[in-house]
Protein backbone atom coordinates (compact mmCIF):
# COMPACT_ATOMS: atom_id res chain seq x y z
CA UNK A 1 0.00 0.00 0.00
CA UNK A 2 1.73 3.09 -0.84
CA UNK A 3 0.09 6.98 -0.68
CA UNK A 4 1.21 10.10 -2.27
CA UNK A 5 2.66 12.75 0.32
CA UNK A 6 3.72 16.61 -0.37
CA UNK A 7 6.00 17.83 2.22
CA UNK A 8 6.01 21.45 1.63
CA UNK A 9 2.70 22.17 1.90
CA UNK A 10 2.06 25.23 3.96
CA UNK A 11 -1.64 26.61 5.98
CA UNK A 12 -2.61 28.70 4.56
CA UNK A 13 -5.63 32.02 5.07
CA UNK A 14 -7.53 32.73 2.22
CA UNK A 15 -8.33 36.33 2.30
CA UNK A 16 -9.94 38.98 -0.48
CA UNK A 17 -10.82 42.43 -0.95
CA UNK A 18 -14.48 41.21 -0.39
CA UNK A 19 -15.20 38.52 2.13
CA UNK A 20 -15.35 35.39 1.02
CA UNK A 21 -18.34 32.69 1.70
CA UNK A 22 -15.57 30.61 3.35
CA UNK A 23 -12.01 30.97 4.88
CA UNK A 24 -9.28 28.19 3.85
CA UNK A 25 -7.29 27.25 6.78
CA UNK A 26 -5.49 24.37 4.77
CA UNK A 27 -6.18 23.95 1.29
CA UNK A 28 -5.98 19.91 0.32
CA UNK A 29 -2.63 18.64 1.50
CA UNK A 30 -1.30 15.15 0.64
CA UNK A 31 -0.46 13.08 3.16
CA UNK A 32 0.24 9.56 5.10
CA UNK A 33 -3.48 8.13 6.01
CA UNK A 34 -1.75 7.48 9.26
CA UNK A 35 -1.17 11.14 9.56
CA UNK A 36 -4.61 12.05 9.18
CA UNK A 37 -5.20 13.16 13.20
CA UNK A 38 -1.85 14.94 13.61
CA UNK A 39 -2.05 16.86 10.45
CA UNK A 40 -5.69 18.14 12.11
CA UNK A 41 -4.53 18.61 15.01
CA UNK A 42 -1.60 20.89 14.08
CA UNK A 43 -4.54 23.14 11.79
CA UNK A 44 -6.52 24.01 15.13
CA UNK A 45 -3.14 24.60 17.08
CA UNK A 46 -1.81 27.10 14.47
CA UNK A 47 -5.90 28.45 14.28
CA UNK A 48 -7.13 28.24 17.97
CA UNK A 49 -7.08 32.36 18.49
CA UNK A 50 -6.64 35.10 16.15
CA UNK A 51 -3.80 36.63 14.38
CA UNK A 52 -1.67 39.29 16.43
CA UNK A 53 -3.62 42.47 15.19
CA UNK A 54 -7.05 40.76 15.61
CA UNK A 55 -7.87 40.61 12.32
CA UNK A 56 -8.97 37.40 11.42
CA UNK A 57 -11.47 35.95 13.99
CA UNK A 58 -10.76 32.76 16.26
CA UNK A 59 -11.15 29.31 14.56
CA UNK A 60 -12.43 26.20 16.50
CA UNK A 61 -13.28 22.69 14.76
CA UNK A 62 -16.49 21.20 14.56
CA UNK A 63 -17.54 18.78 17.04
CA UNK A 64 -21.33 17.97 15.67
CA UNK A 65 -20.97 14.83 13.85
CA UNK A 66 -19.22 12.91 11.09
CA UNK A 67 -20.36 12.26 7.85
CA UNK A 68 -18.74 9.51 5.36
CA UNK A 69 -19.31 10.20 1.67
CA UNK A 70 -19.06 7.53 -0.72
CA UNK A 71 -18.81 9.22 -3.62
CA UNK A 72 -19.88 7.75 -6.99
CA UNK A 73 -17.89 7.24 -9.95
CA UNK A 74 -17.84 9.97 -12.65
CA UNK A 75 -17.17 7.61 -15.43
CA UNK A 76 -20.62 4.98 -14.83
CA UNK A 77 -22.46 8.21 -14.17
CA UNK A 78 -21.66 9.37 -17.83
CA UNK A 79 -21.74 6.27 -19.75
CA UNK A 80 -25.48 5.63 -18.04
CA UNK A 81 -26.53 8.89 -19.08
CA UNK A 82 -25.62 8.55 -22.29
CA UNK A 83 -27.02 5.10 -22.45
CA UNK A 84 -24.21 2.84 -22.85
CA UNK A 85 -24.45 1.76 -19.18
CA UNK A 86 -27.49 -0.12 -17.47
CA UNK A 87 -25.22 -1.49 -14.28
CA UNK A 88 -24.62 -0.54 -10.84
CA UNK A 89 -22.89 3.14 -9.98
CA UNK A 90 -20.50 1.36 -7.66
CA UNK A 91 -17.14 2.80 -9.09
CA UNK A 92 -16.10 -0.80 -10.39
CA UNK A 93 -14.23 -1.50 -13.64
CA UNK A 94 -15.96 -4.50 -14.30
CA UNK A 95 -17.14 -6.64 -17.49
CA UNK A 96 -20.45 -4.66 -18.51
CA UNK A 97 -18.91 -1.20 -17.90
CA UNK A 98 -15.68 -2.32 -19.76
CA UNK A 99 -18.09 -3.28 -22.75
CA UNK A 100 -19.71 0.07 -22.47
CA UNK A 101 -16.13 1.81 -22.98
CA UNK A 102 -14.94 -0.34 -25.76
CA UNK A 103 -18.39 0.56 -27.59
CA UNK A 104 -18.15 3.64 -27.17
CA UNK A 105 -14.76 4.05 -28.37
CA UNK A 106 -15.70 1.35 -31.27
CA UNK A 107 -18.77 4.07 -32.30
CA UNK A 108 -16.26 6.78 -32.27
CA UNK A 109 -13.30 5.35 -33.41
CA UNK A 110 -10.62 5.29 -30.41
CA UNK A 111 -8.47 3.22 -29.39
CA UNK A 112 -10.54 0.41 -27.73
CA UNK A 113 -8.71 -0.03 -24.80
CA UNK A 114 -11.94 -0.78 -22.18
CA UNK A 115 -10.66 1.81 -20.14
CA UNK A 116 -11.80 5.47 -19.22
CA UNK A 117 -9.45 7.47 -21.80
CA UNK A 118 -9.26 11.45 -21.24
CA UNK A 119 -10.43 10.80 -25.31
CA UNK A 120 -13.35 8.47 -24.30
CA UNK A 121 -14.32 11.03 -21.21
CA UNK A 122 -14.12 14.16 -23.29
CA UNK A 123 -16.39 12.30 -26.40
CA UNK A 124 -18.80 11.47 -23.26
CA UNK A 125 -19.34 14.90 -21.73
CA UNK A 126 -19.54 16.42 -25.19
CA UNK A 127 -22.57 13.97 -26.29
CA UNK A 128 -24.17 14.73 -22.83
CA UNK A 129 -24.22 18.45 -23.29
CA UNK A 130 -25.28 18.05 -27.19
CA UNK A 131 -28.05 16.13 -26.00
CA UNK A 132 -29.33 18.79 -23.08
CA UNK A 133 -28.08 21.91 -25.08
CA UNK A 134 -26.69 23.45 -21.55
CA UNK A 135 -23.01 22.71 -22.52
CA UNK A 136 -22.68 21.34 -18.96
CA UNK A 137 -22.89 18.04 -19.34
CA UNK A 138 -25.28 17.59 -16.40
CA UNK A 139 -28.24 15.89 -16.27
CA UNK A 140 -31.28 16.20 -13.98
CA UNK A 141 -30.28 15.73 -10.24
CA UNK A 142 -26.90 14.27 -11.59
CA UNK A 143 -26.05 17.98 -11.63
CA UNK A 144 -25.59 17.70 -8.04
CA UNK A 145 -22.58 14.90 -7.97
CA UNK A 146 -20.71 17.63 -9.20
CA UNK A 147 -19.36 16.01 -12.86
CA UNK A 148 -17.21 18.92 -13.16
CA UNK A 149 -14.70 19.16 -10.62
CA UNK A 150 -14.75 22.73 -10.59
CA UNK A 151 -18.12 23.14 -9.53
CA UNK A 152 -18.88 22.11 -5.49
CA UNK A 153 -20.25 19.24 -4.63
CA UNK A 154 -22.63 18.95 -2.26
CA UNK A 155 -20.80 17.87 0.61
CA UNK A 156 -19.71 21.72 0.50
CA UNK A 157 -23.15 22.58 0.45
CA UNK A 158 -23.66 20.68 3.94
CA UNK A 159 -20.85 22.05 5.41
CA UNK A 160 -21.83 25.53 5.33
CA UNK A 161 -25.74 24.86 7.35
CA UNK A 162 -23.80 21.83 9.39
CA UNK A 163 -20.00 22.21 10.51
CA UNK A 164 -18.73 18.72 10.70
CA UNK A 165 -16.19 16.02 9.99
CA UNK A 166 -16.59 15.17 6.13
CA UNK A 167 -14.86 12.07 5.24
CA UNK A 168 -15.09 11.78 1.40
CA UNK A 169 -14.30 8.26 0.03
CA UNK A 170 -13.79 8.62 -4.36
CA UNK A 171 -13.60 5.47 -6.14
CA UNK A 172 -11.67 5.73 -9.50
CA UNK A 173 -11.06 3.29 -12.03
CA UNK A 174 -7.72 2.56 -13.51
CA UNK A 175 -4.63 0.89 -12.35
CA UNK A 176 -4.52 0.20 -8.43
CA UNK A 177 -1.86 2.17 -6.64
CA UNK A 178 -2.83 2.38 -3.32
CA UNK A 179 -5.05 4.81 -1.72
CA UNK A 180 -4.21 8.67 -1.89
CA UNK A 181 -5.09 10.47 1.06
CA UNK A 182 -5.71 14.43 1.61
CA UNK A 183 -6.99 16.38 4.35
CA UNK A 184 -8.37 20.32 4.41
CA UNK A 185 -10.59 22.68 6.87
CA UNK A 186 -12.57 25.15 5.46
CA UNK A 187 -14.84 27.98 7.61
CA UNK A 188 -18.00 29.30 6.81
CA UNK A 189 -18.46 32.79 7.56
CA UNK A 190 -21.34 32.73 10.18
CA UNK A 191 -23.12 36.60 9.97
CA UNK A 192 -24.11 36.05 13.31
CA UNK A 193 -20.76 36.01 14.74
CA UNK A 194 -17.07 38.06 13.46
CA UNK A 195 -15.31 36.84 16.42
CA UNK A 196 -15.51 33.30 15.65
CA UNK A 197 -15.31 30.67 12.68
CA UNK A 198 -16.92 27.39 13.36
CA UNK A 199 -15.08 25.27 10.80
CA UNK A 200 -15.39 21.74 8.88
CA UNK A 201 -12.35 19.35 8.46
CA UNK A 202 -12.53 17.30 4.98
CA UNK A 203 -10.67 14.33 4.84
CA UNK A 204 -10.55 12.93 1.48
CA UNK A 205 -9.59 8.93 0.28
CA UNK A 206 -9.32 8.46 -3.03
CA UNK A 207 -8.56 4.88 -4.60
CA UNK A 208 -9.45 2.25 -6.85
CA UNK A 209 -13.06 0.34 -5.41
CA UNK A 210 -10.52 -2.35 -3.89
CA UNK A 211 -7.99 -0.14 -2.44
CA UNK A 212 -10.31 1.54 -0.68
CA UNK A 213 -12.00 -1.69 0.82
CA UNK A 214 -8.51 -3.23 1.55
CA UNK A 215 -8.47 0.41 4.34
CA UNK A 216 -11.94 0.05 5.42
CA UNK A 217 -10.55 -0.98 8.42
CA UNK A 218 -8.66 2.13 8.95
CA UNK A 219 -12.19 4.33 8.26
CA UNK A 220 -14.10 4.06 11.06
CA UNK A 221 -11.03 5.47 13.36
CA UNK A 222 -11.30 8.60 11.66
CA UNK A 223 -14.97 8.95 12.80
CA UNK A 224 -15.25 11.40 15.73
CA UNK A 225 -16.07 9.51 18.94
CA UNK A 226 -19.26 9.79 21.13
CA UNK A 227 -20.85 12.08 18.77
CA UNK A 228 -23.05 11.03 15.92
CA UNK A 229 -21.77 9.49 12.62
CA UNK A 230 -23.68 9.23 9.45
CA UNK A 231 -23.13 7.41 6.02
CA UNK A 232 -24.09 8.93 2.76
CA UNK A 233 -23.88 6.33 0.16
CA UNK A 234 -24.71 7.58 -3.18
CA UNK A 235 -23.31 4.74 -5.13
CA UNK A 236 -25.83 2.16 -5.80
CA UNK A 237 -26.91 0.24 -2.71
CA UNK A 238 -24.69 -3.29 -2.32
CA UNK A 239 -25.68 -5.54 0.98
CA UNK A 240 -22.68 -7.61 -0.11
CA UNK A 241 -20.18 -4.40 -0.68
CA UNK A 242 -17.51 -5.26 2.67
CA UNK A 243 -16.78 -1.60 2.92
CA UNK A 244 -20.24 -0.65 2.42
CA UNK A 245 -21.11 -3.35 5.43
CA UNK A 246 -18.13 -2.44 7.54
CA UNK A 247 -19.32 1.68 7.43
CA UNK A 248 -22.78 0.71 8.01
CA UNK A 249 -22.28 -1.52 10.94
CA UNK A 250 -20.62 1.59 13.04
CA UNK A 251 -22.99 4.59 11.58
CA UNK A 252 -26.02 5.69 13.32
CA UNK A 253 -27.39 6.26 10.37
CA UNK A 254 -27.04 4.85 6.02
CA UNK A 255 -28.48 7.80 3.80
CA UNK A 256 -29.09 7.25 -0.29
CA UNK A 257 -30.90 8.54 -2.35
CA UNK A 258 -33.41 6.96 -4.71
CA UNK A 259 -33.74 9.15 -7.32
CA UNK A 260 -30.02 8.56 -8.44
CA UNK A 261 -30.96 4.39 -8.46
CA UNK A 262 -29.64 3.10 -11.82
CA UNK A 263 -32.14 -0.06 -11.35
CA UNK A 264 -34.58 1.46 -9.17
CA UNK A 265 -36.71 -1.77 -8.62
CA UNK A 266 -33.25 -3.88 -7.84
CA UNK A 267 -31.98 -1.33 -5.95
CA UNK A 268 -35.38 -0.93 -3.75
CA UNK A 269 -35.18 -4.92 -3.19
CA UNK A 270 -31.63 -4.29 -2.05
CA UNK A 271 -32.66 -1.42 0.40
CA UNK A 272 -35.28 -3.55 2.24
CA UNK A 273 -32.30 -6.57 2.68
CA UNK A 274 -30.85 -3.76 4.51
CA UNK A 275 -33.15 -3.35 6.48
CA UNK A 276 -34.03 -6.86 7.36
CA UNK A 277 -30.47 -7.33 8.70
CA UNK A 278 -31.35 -4.07 10.78
CA UNK A 279 -29.07 -1.51 9.17
CA UNK A 280 -30.88 2.16 10.10
CA UNK A 281 -31.77 3.36 6.47
CA UNK A 282 -33.12 6.99 5.30
CA UNK A 283 -33.33 7.61 1.48
CA UNK A 284 -33.33 11.43 0.86
CA UNK A 285 -36.22 10.53 -1.85
CA UNK A 286 -38.44 9.50 0.60
CA UNK A 287 -38.47 13.13 1.91
CA UNK A 288 -39.52 14.27 -1.11
CA UNK A 289 -42.68 12.49 -1.06
CA UNK A 290 -43.84 14.43 2.21
CA UNK A 291 -46.03 17.06 0.38
CA UNK A 292 -47.84 14.67 -1.13
CA UNK A 293 -48.36 12.08 2.19
CA UNK A 294 -49.66 15.34 3.84
CA UNK A 295 -52.13 16.15 1.54
CA UNK A 296 -53.45 13.01 0.79
CA UNK A 297 -53.79 12.27 4.52
CA UNK A 298 -55.72 15.68 4.99
CA UNK A 299 -58.18 14.64 2.00
CA UNK A 300 -59.51 12.08 4.40
CA UNK A 301 -59.42 14.05 7.78
CA UNK A 302 -62.81 14.91 8.03
CA UNK A 303 -64.78 12.76 9.43
CA UNK A 304 -67.65 12.54 6.54
CA UNK A 305 -64.50 11.29 4.83
CA UNK A 306 -62.71 9.02 6.89
CA UNK A 307 -65.78 6.67 6.52
CA UNK A 308 -65.12 6.12 2.78
CA UNK A 309 -61.34 6.26 2.69
CA UNK A 310 -61.45 2.22 3.05
CA UNK A 311 -63.98 2.41 -0.40
CA UNK A 312 -60.72 3.26 -2.51
CA UNK A 313 -60.13 0.73 -4.54
CA UNK A 314 -58.27 2.29 -7.71
CA UNK A 315 -55.06 4.48 -7.51
CA UNK A 316 -53.77 5.98 -10.42
CA UNK A 317 -50.09 7.60 -10.06
CA UNK A 318 -48.46 9.92 -12.82
CA UNK A 319 -44.58 10.09 -12.71
CA UNK A 320 -41.49 11.64 -15.21
CA UNK A 321 -40.75 8.86 -16.80
CA UNK A 322 -36.97 7.60 -15.74
CA UNK A 323 -37.46 6.58 -12.18
CA UNK A 324 -40.18 4.89 -10.69
CA UNK A 325 -38.51 5.13 -7.01
CA UNK A 326 -41.08 8.23 -6.03
CA UNK A 327 -44.12 6.33 -7.11
CA UNK A 328 -43.27 2.67 -5.82
CA UNK A 329 -42.75 4.79 -2.37
CA UNK A 330 -45.86 6.24 -2.64
CA UNK A 331 -48.15 3.37 -3.17
CA UNK A 332 -45.94 1.85 -0.43
CA UNK A 333 -46.91 3.93 1.81
CA UNK A 334 -50.07 4.11 1.51
CA UNK A 335 -50.61 -0.02 0.96
CA UNK A 336 -48.92 0.20 3.98
CA UNK A 337 -51.64 2.36 6.01
CA UNK A 338 -54.53 1.15 4.57
CA UNK A 339 -53.19 -2.50 5.31
CA UNK A 340 -53.23 -4.12 1.93
CA UNK A 341 -51.74 -7.05 0.59
CA UNK A 342 -50.00 -7.23 -2.96
CA UNK A 343 -51.20 -10.61 -5.04
CA UNK A 344 -49.86 -9.56 -8.52
CA UNK A 345 -47.56 -7.26 -10.40
CA UNK A 346 -47.12 -6.97 -14.11
CA UNK A 347 -45.09 -4.38 -16.13
CA UNK A 348 -46.26 -2.99 -19.85
CA UNK A 349 -43.43 -1.79 -22.39
CA UNK A 350 -44.53 1.30 -25.09
CA UNK A 351 -44.18 4.62 -24.48
CA UNK A 352 -45.45 5.15 -21.30
CA UNK A 353 -44.04 3.03 -18.21
CA UNK A 354 -47.12 1.52 -17.04
CA UNK A 355 -46.69 -0.97 -13.92
CA UNK A 356 -50.12 -2.90 -12.78
CA UNK A 357 -50.05 -3.69 -9.31
CA UNK A 358 -53.21 -5.55 -7.39
CA UNK A 359 -54.16 -5.92 -3.66
CA UNK A 360 -56.38 -7.37 -1.72
CA UNK A 361 -57.81 -5.73 1.28
CA UNK A 362 -58.54 -6.92 4.62
CA UNK A 363 -62.22 -7.68 3.84
CA UNK A 364 -60.90 -9.51 0.55
CA UNK A 365 -61.63 -6.65 -2.06
CA UNK A 366 -59.40 -6.01 -4.87
CA UNK A 367 -57.58 -2.90 -5.51
CA UNK A 368 -56.31 -2.11 -8.63
CA UNK A 369 -52.85 0.65 -9.11
CA UNK A 370 -51.61 1.74 -12.22
CA UNK A 371 -48.11 3.49 -12.15
CA UNK A 372 -47.43 5.77 -15.50
CA UNK A 373 -43.79 6.74 -16.58
CA UNK A 374 -44.71 10.24 -18.64
CA UNK A 375 -42.79 11.22 -21.15
CA UNK A 376 -41.97 15.16 -20.81
CA UNK A 377 -39.93 17.49 -23.30
CA UNK A 378 -38.52 18.85 -20.01
CA UNK A 379 -37.77 16.89 -16.95
CA UNK A 380 -37.40 18.62 -13.36
CA UNK A 381 -34.39 18.30 -11.15
CA UNK A 382 -35.36 15.26 -9.85
CA UNK A 383 -35.24 12.11 -11.75
CA UNK A 384 -39.01 10.39 -11.30
CA UNK A 385 -40.92 13.22 -9.43
CA UNK A 386 -44.72 12.46 -8.64
CA UNK A 387 -46.94 14.29 -11.14
CA UNK A 388 -50.71 13.58 -10.35
CA UNK A 389 -52.01 10.68 -8.25
CA UNK A 390 -56.03 10.05 -8.23
CA UNK A 391 -57.97 7.79 -5.44
CA UNK A 392 -61.11 6.35 -6.68
CA UNK A 393 -63.62 3.33 -5.90
CA UNK A 394 -66.12 1.76 -8.45
CA UNK A 395 -68.65 2.53 -5.71
CA UNK A 396 -70.42 5.79 -7.04
CA UNK A 397 -71.73 5.97 -3.56
CA UNK A 398 -68.33 5.94 -2.03
CA UNK A 399 -67.21 10.34 -1.41
CA UNK A 400 -63.57 8.95 -2.01
CA UNK A 401 -62.13 10.83 -5.08
CA UNK A 402 -59.13 12.55 -4.74
CA UNK A 403 -56.79 13.87 -7.52
CA UNK A 404 -53.68 15.84 -6.88
CA UNK A 405 -50.92 17.37 -9.08
CA UNK A 406 -47.86 19.29 -8.79
CA UNK A 407 -47.80 22.72 -9.59
CA UNK A 408 -45.58 22.25 -12.58
CA UNK A 409 -46.26 19.11 -13.78
CA UNK A 410 -50.55 19.37 -13.79
CA UNK A 411 -53.22 16.79 -14.07
CA UNK A 412 -53.80 16.66 -18.23
CA UNK A 413 -53.46 12.95 -18.74
CA UNK A 414 -55.97 12.74 -15.26
CA UNK A 415 -58.53 14.94 -16.81
CA UNK A 416 -58.30 13.78 -20.02
CA UNK A 417 -59.28 10.45 -18.69
CA UNK A 418 -61.62 11.43 -16.91
CA UNK A 419 -60.11 11.72 -13.44
CA UNK A 420 -61.58 15.51 -12.62
CA UNK A 421 -65.25 14.56 -12.88
CA UNK A 422 -64.91 11.48 -10.59
CA UNK A 423 -62.59 12.92 -8.11
CA UNK A 424 -64.38 14.99 -5.45
CA UNK A 425 -61.13 17.14 -3.84
CA UNK A 426 -58.55 18.64 -6.32
CA UNK A 427 -55.17 19.44 -4.60
CA UNK A 428 -52.06 20.92 -5.92
CA UNK A 429 -48.74 20.30 -4.16
CA UNK A 430 -46.44 23.10 -4.75
CA UNK A 431 -42.56 23.29 -5.80
CA UNK A 432 -40.55 22.93 -2.60
CA UNK A 433 -36.97 23.59 -1.98
CA UNK A 434 -36.69 20.90 -0.10
CA UNK A 435 -36.15 18.67 -3.78
CA UNK A 436 -32.53 19.81 -3.34
CA UNK A 437 -30.21 16.77 -2.02
CA UNK A 438 -28.23 19.22 0.32
CA UNK A 439 -31.66 20.72 2.02
CA UNK A 440 -32.78 17.07 2.35
CA UNK A 441 -29.29 16.13 3.82
CA UNK A 442 -29.20 19.12 6.34
CA UNK A 443 -32.35 17.81 7.85
CA UNK A 444 -31.82 14.40 7.91
CA UNK A 445 -28.20 14.97 9.79
CA UNK A 446 -30.22 16.21 12.60
CA UNK A 447 -32.35 12.85 13.03
CA UNK A 448 -30.85 9.35 13.03
CA UNK A 449 -31.76 5.46 14.17
CA UNK A 450 -34.61 3.81 12.29
CA UNK A 451 -37.87 5.35 10.62
CA UNK A 452 -40.04 2.76 10.94
CA UNK A 453 -42.96 3.86 8.41
CA UNK A 454 -40.07 4.32 5.73
CA UNK A 455 -39.17 0.99 7.11
CA UNK A 456 -42.64 -0.22 7.11
CA UNK A 457 -43.52 1.08 3.45
CA UNK A 458 -40.45 -0.88 2.04
CA UNK A 459 -41.16 -3.60 3.69
CA UNK A 460 -44.48 -3.44 1.64
CA UNK A 461 -42.58 -2.47 -1.70
CA UNK A 462 -40.33 -5.67 -1.47
CA UNK A 463 -42.75 -7.94 -1.22
CA UNK A 464 -44.78 -6.56 -4.14
CA UNK A 465 -41.19 -6.44 -6.50
CA UNK A 466 -41.14 -10.11 -5.59
CA UNK A 467 -43.94 -11.13 -7.29
CA UNK A 468 -42.66 -9.51 -10.35
CA UNK A 469 -39.44 -11.30 -10.52
CA UNK A 470 -41.77 -14.70 -9.71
Amino acid sequence: MTFDKTQNSQLKTIMASQAPTIYSLQTPKDISLSDVEAELSQIWQSYGIGDANGALPAATRATTFSLVVYEPEETQYLLATSGYYNGPIDGILGPQMEAALREVQRTHQLPETGTATPETLAILREEIAKRHGDGTGEIGSKASYGLDAKSPRIADEIALRNPCRIIALCPTTGEDEGVKAQVSAYCPIQKQSSSTLICCEYITLTGTAAALERVGGMIPALLIGGLPKFLWWKATPDPNNALFKRLAAVCNNVIVDSCEFNEPESDLLSLQELVETGVPLADLNWRRLSAWQELTAEAYDPPLRRASLREIDRVTIDYEKGNPAQALMFLGWLANRLEWSPVSYEKESGDYQITKISFLTQDQRQVQAELAGVPVAHGGEIIGDLIALRLSSTNPQADCGTLICSETGGCMRMETQGGAQSSGLFQHVTSLSEQKAEVLLSQQVQRWGHEALFEESLAVIGKFLKLGNQ
